[in-house]
């Protein structure tokens, strides 16, 4: 291999990928465990670790 060569192969070695478009459904996908998460997150902070909820009374109707 001589020089030319070897510095041909690096130069193409070195090009970038082209960009692949972005898909939809990925998108969405990853929109709704983002939003998931921060639900679930928000909900750990307000009740708190540890905080357990008694059985409630029996609601009877009239």
């Amino acid at each position: 291999m001589t020089p030319i060569e070897a510095i041909r192969d690096a130069r193409a070695l070195l090009n970038e990928a082209p960009a692949e478009q972005p898909k939809p459904l990925r998108l969405l996908a990853a929109a709704a465990f983002a939003a998931t998460a921060a639900v679930l997150l928000a909900g750990t902070m307000v009740v708190g670790p540890g905080v357990s909820f008694d059985q409630g009374s029996t609601v009877s109707n009239p």
